[in-house]
């Protein structure tokens, strides 16, 4: 990863698009997210439950804000979604 190089950090991680990136600045941070509805046409998404994610790359172009693993996805979405708008805080 951009932040931890070949050195694991579990499965509640996530990347940093570039609106969160600053310089890496962001690496390590965790961030609580919740998802809050469909991007396309998936309809209720949301599991209702939120996750913590700690902040291990970098995205770049990513249009989104925060790229959840598989697995941190699951827990707040359907993974059938995709994309989904979500809540998040440090």
């Amino acid at each position: 990863s951009a932040c931890f190089g070949n050195n694991g950090q579990g499965v509640m991680i996530a990347a940093a698009g570039d609106a969160l990136w600053d310089n890496g600045a962001v690496c390590g941070k965790m961030f609580n997210v919740k998802c809050t509805g469909a991007r396309n046409a998936v309809p209720h998404p949301c599991t209702g439950e939120s996750v913590t994610v700690k902040i291990v790359d970098h995205c770049p172009g990513c249009p989104s804000t925060i790229d959840l693993s598989r697995e941190a996805f699951t827990q707040i979405a359907n993974p059938v979604a995709g994309i989904i708008n979500i809540d998040y805080h440090q």
